[in-house]
């Protein structure tokens, strides 16, 4: 069995594709087949059930992907352990992120401690975090909310209060508060469902009676503030996502516990680089910091 063998099965189980497949891995589809029938002839059974052009992992290959990604995983880490031990001050870090708001400035303050460290993020939604999570694909990510499982060690490292963002010219900017179902009217701009502070809002929403109604909804949570301010709807948003900049009011929610919990999060099994540990040691100060900012932050905003 080659370790080729175990990298294009995988990416045929998990997309159950084989044209995408071999796209994915840039490789011709005929060369793709010939090697997971080799990999089936190898283990004596097939490993997908084939009707006419699809393919759907039947059992037999449902047990051996746990195995194979088990041990592609493995040898993955070896190779980053080795990369570490040899090169500590280069390397790339995968990080993946659900908020993103406070990142350019943890990314700063890391970057002051590892200049030669590169970075790349992704901006997932709750679920695709969970996948990556469980496959070991990044050295961690900043989520909201928490995602807990057997494989992945969870640490809560700020709780953001999510407050209304308004246009100046609305009709409740001459207010420092507001109760949720005087905004059952409301046209709301928003990002879609599967992003944890989308969720969690319309979930207490729903408990008071409404369903917040949208007219924008996307994928990309900083340009909120600029829909707000071009008065095409407003907004529920983390504190830390504020802008002291624009003609934006931010009003606390009243008789709520409206919150999102930040949590920093990394599978239990992954190797975790010396620069790894410093960009924890980073994020962890950082939230500290602002901790004791943020009751004084929403405070003067709500008041201005």
């Amino acid at each position: 069995m080659e370790l080729l063998q175990l990298q294009y099965f995988i990416a045929v189980a998990r997309l159950e594709h084989m044209t995408e497949a071999a796209r994915s891995l840039y490789v011709t589809q005929s060369s793709l087949s010939k090697t997971i029938q080799r990999l089936e002839e190898d283990l004596g059974v097939p490993l997908f059930d084939r009707i006419g052009r699809k393919l759907r992992l039947n059992e037999f290959g449902s047990r051996f992907l746990l195995r194979a990604e088990r041990a592609l995983f493995e040898l993955q880490q070896g190779k980053q352990e080795i990369s570490d031990l040899s090169s500590p001050e280069h390397g790339t870090l995968e990080l993946a992120v659900t908020t993103a708001s406070r990142l350019p400035h943890i990314l700063r303050e890391f970057r002051k401690k590892r200049p030669h460290i590169q970075f790349h993020v992704q901006m997932l939604t709750t679920q695709e975090m969970v996948t990556r999570l469980h496959r070991g694909e990044v050295d961690f990510c900043l989520a909201s909310p928490p995602i807990q499982g057997e494989d992945i060690e969870c640490q809560i490292v700020f709780i953001d209060p999510i407050v209304v963002a308004v246009p100046k010219s609305h009709r409740l900017a001459d207010r420092s508060s507001v109760s949720l179902s005087e905004l059952s009217d409301e046209s709301f701009v928003g990002v879609k469902r599967g992003y944890g502070t989308r969720d969690l809002v319309d979930s207490i929403c729903e408990s008071v009676g409404f369903s917040p109604k949208y007219v924008y909804e996307g994928d990309e949570p900083a340009r909120l503030s600029s829909l707000v301010e071009a008065e095409i709807g407003i907004a529920f948003i983390p504190s830390t996502a504020r802008n002291s900049w624009g003609h934006i009011k931010y009003l606390s929610v009243e008789n709520q516990e409206l919150v999102r919990e930040i949590a920093l999060l990394w599978h239990k099994s992954r190797y975790i680089s010396r620069a790894a540990l410093e960009f924890h040691e980073v994020v962890v100060d950082y939230f500290e910091k602002i901790s004791k900012q943020t009751s004084g932050e929403i405070q003067r905003n709500t008041v201005d």
